[in-house]
């Protein structure tokens, strides 16, 4: 694409220019390993503070999207039948054309990159991570939520941050100290989640319970670094914002436990019933021909649009509105079916394979949950923020199985930390439910998937 070579020349120019003053500044430090760890560490500053410029961009592009959306809701909302179709043939034919492995989260493009990490396989990686992958991502995810599309931007820019950090790994010269491409991913991956949701522990913890699969100690200078640098770049741009706020959860009962156990085993459940439903709807999808799935993208455009025009803003979009009117306004009551709504919604969103993810769609859908549990339970509003907080960590697990990541980001989000035992019990829950319907996640499943088709060829 014409952004991709326009970046690539730009920076090669600046390196070229650059290299030989570089080479001499280097090797003019005579204590060799001060030189190497000096040379391994530069990479992962760049990369870092690049990412974090990169992240507050898209959230700015994300959240321009999402305004337009919401004011066709509240102007003309039959606007709808019209936008939505056009915005979702053309988030997916930019990645059918342009950039297939760009497609859905992204999250499991870059396990299946960390796997290809090595001599024989690493010339794979360029098709999930590359500077390609980063403007159809945006593009992408922007259109798909400027329709409404119940999809969200965290998973995209885990991506995203992944491949800065490999194409400022590609960029490096011959004499440059060798760095582990393993570490390199991992890395720009917990900075890209760090800086998507103002999360610095759960990109950590993200890159441990998720990612890796050595031990932390290989590459935890590498990976605080990254999350630091990409905050810090992140925070000094948007502000020391967090994602939710602070909900009140003062005066719990003991009797709140029994709503998260049930919000826990149920939204479990739920999310992965999800993964699973979307996998199947992802093999239909990849079984009707080429041609014809330009119908199924309009159909499942109509639907969503349907959702929006007749239910309102609770049904489309990601989701972040959802979680906020729940836990902060008066009224946290939603109808017994939103999450039913907003998870098919997520469901035909995903499958049009373009790209979007599904972390905010999930806590919503999880939030949802957890103020029906409340509703039927007749909580106060303290306990009903409880079992929100719950739904949130519990479906998002049931999704990823990731119990400690999410309850570490729901934690961060909130800044409630009296609660971090319940959140943990509600992820614990949900892993252990989640696993009665598939023993992996859907992350998994795809990521197979995605190795066997790069390996085939």
């Amino acid at each position: 694409m014409a952004e991709e070579n326009l970046i690539q020349r730009s920076i090669r120019r600046i390196y070229s220019n650059n290299k030989d003053l570089l080479r001499r500044i280097f090797f003019s430090i005579k204590n060799e390993n001060v030189r190497n760890q000096i040379l391994q560490a530069i990479p992962f500053w760049v990369a870092s503070f690049l990412t974090g410029l990169v992240a507050v961009m898209y959230s700015l592009i994300f959240g321009w999207a999402e305004d337009v959306t919401s004011s066709i809701l509240h102007g003309q909302r039959w606007l709808l039948f019209v936008v939505t179709p056009v915005c979702f043939v053309f988030a997916w034919w930019l990645v059918n054309k342009y950039s297939p492995y760009s497609r859905g989260s992204g999250i499991p493009q870059v396990m299946a990159s960390i796997e290809l990490a090595n001599p024989k396989e690493n010339h794979l990686i360029k098709g999930f991570l590359s500077l390609k992958v980063i403007v159809v991502k945006i593009a992408s995810s922007a259109l798909m939520v400027m329709g409404g599309g119940v999809i969200g931007r965290e998973g995209p820019t885990i991506q995203i941050a992944s491949s800065v950090f490999e194409s400022i790994n590609n960029m490096l010269p011959s004499w440059w100290p060798k760095i582990s491409r393993k570490n390199v991913i991992v890395a720009g991956a917990a900075s890209g989640l760090a800086a998507a949701f103002n999360t610095p522990l759960g990109g950590i913890v993200f890159a441990v319970e998720e990612l890796a699969k050595t031990h932390i100690s290989y590459f935890r200078t590498a990976l605080f670094t990254a999350v630091i640098i990409a905050g810090l770049t992140a925070q000094g741009l948007a502000g020391p914002y967090l994602y939710l706020g602070y909900p009140n959860l003062q005066n719990l009962t003991a009797f709140v436990f029994v709503g998260i156990i049930l919000v826990g085993v149920i939204a479990g459940m739920g999310g992965a019933y999800m993964g699973r439903a979307i996998l199947q709807m992802l093999a239909f999808m990849k079984s009707v021909k080429k041609g014809n799935r330009v119908f199924y993208v309009i159909s499942f455009a109509l639907i969503v649009a349907s959702f929006g025009y007749f239910l309102g803003e609770d049904a489309i979009g990601s989701g972040k509105e959802v979680m906020t009117s729940t836990l902060f306004s008066d009224d946290k009551n939603v109808e017994w079916y939103t999450p039913i709504v907003r998870g098919f919604g997520q469901l035909f969103s995903f499958s049009t394979g373009a790209s979007g993810g599904i972390f905010a769609p999930s806590l919503s859908v999880g939030a949802s949950v957890g103020s029906v549990m409340a509703q039927w339970l007749e909580l106060s509003a303290s306990n009903t923020n409880m079992l929100i907080l719950a739904g949130m960590v519990a479906f998002l697990t049931g999704v990823t199985r990731s119990p400690f990541t999410s309850a570490i980001l729901v934690l961060e989000m909130t800044d409630r930390h009296n609660v971090i035992f319940h959140l943990m019990l509600a992820g614990m829950l949900a892993g252990a439910a989640a696993t009665l319907i598939d023993r992996k996640s859907i992350y998994d499943r795809l990521k197979d998937q995605y190795l066997d088709q790069v390996r085939k060829g």
